[in-house]
């Protein structure tokens, strides 16, 4: 036993180093003033009052409009095609699902820069446009080129939790409703859509959080004028130095995380997808 605890001691001590401090770090910037000494910090909630101001709700509300739209596209995308590849065996299966991360193992720089040399003014479909008589389409800094961006940084995250939900389902209670005489509509939303849910959910929260708090793709496909909530914690951090503001958003955003994960924990466990 103490052979054992000796080598969890060097995890325990990383853990607290790596994640632990900085995390208590954050919170204790969220609540106290810029002072850098901590014989001078003043404990105060401003930084989270100036979360209310009338910019910094646009910011909060213009994030929240981003998410919810990458995250329905995601969604409508994404069924379909987790549903597509659970009926092939489990070999094909595991080269489809394959095919779905590759894009992840692309650094998001490279992924974002080529969407650049697509959607731009003189990229390649404004060329194609041209080639074939068709005025060229600005697409680029738009609600449009961040939207595509982030579908397609995001689309794994919606894809997988949905597949793994679909492929672990019995699907004798699917045979047993056609039996019972529902047609494939009924079955579809009576049994499939349902005992998916689990994964549904795990997707959509994923989707959701990851759109509202990365902050390369908004940059470098909107602009430096299109600002969500990651762009920023990130301005707040690097450009303005309000490490105070900047941490008390990362708090809140903490806090929505953990709330989202504990809906999801909730419903994982109340619905394992009709496998024990």
């Amino acid at each position: 036993m103490h052979h054992y605890r000796g080598m969890v001691k060097p995890y325990v001590i990383w853990s607290f180093l790596l994640i632990a401090l900085p995390l208590v770090l954050i919170v204790l910037y969220s609540v106290t003033t810029g002072d850098s000494s901590l014989l001078t910090i003043h404990f105060t909630l401003e930084n989270f009052k100036k979360i209310l101001d009338p910019i910094y709700v646009k910011v909060f509300v213009k994030s929240l409009e981003m998410g919810l739209l990458t995250t329905l596209i995601c969604l409508i995308l994404a069924y379909p095609m987790a549903y597509f590849i659970t009926k092939f065996n489990d070999g094909v299966q595991s080269i489809l699902i394959l095919f779905v991360t590759i894009p992840m193992w692309i650094n998001t720089l490279l992924r974002t820069y080529a969407w650049i040399s697509l959607l731009s003014d003189n990229g390649m479909i404004n060329s194609l446009l041209k080639a074939i008589g068709l005025n060229p389409v600005n697409m680029m800094y738009t609600n449009f080129s961040v939207i595509i961006g982030l579908i397609c940084d995001l689309l794994p995250f919606m894809v997988i939790p949905i597949y793994t939900s679909l492929a672990k389902m019995d699907y004798s209670l699917v045979e047993a409703a056609g039996d019972l005489g529902a047609n494939k509509i009924k079955t579809f939303t009576k049994v499939i859509l349902k005992l998916s849910f689990p994964g549904v959910v795990n997707g959509v929260i994923m989707v959701f959080l990851l759109s509202i708090s990365t902050f390369v793709i908004p940059v470098l496909l909107g602009g430096h004028q299109f600002v969500l909530i990651g762009n920023l914690i990130e301005n707040q951090f690097i450009s303005v130095g309000d490490w105070n503001f900047g941490s008390a958003i990362s708090v809140l955003l903490a806090v929505i995380i953990i709330i989202m994960m504990g809906f999801v924990k909730k419903i994982d466990s109340d619905d394992n997808g009709g496998r024990e």
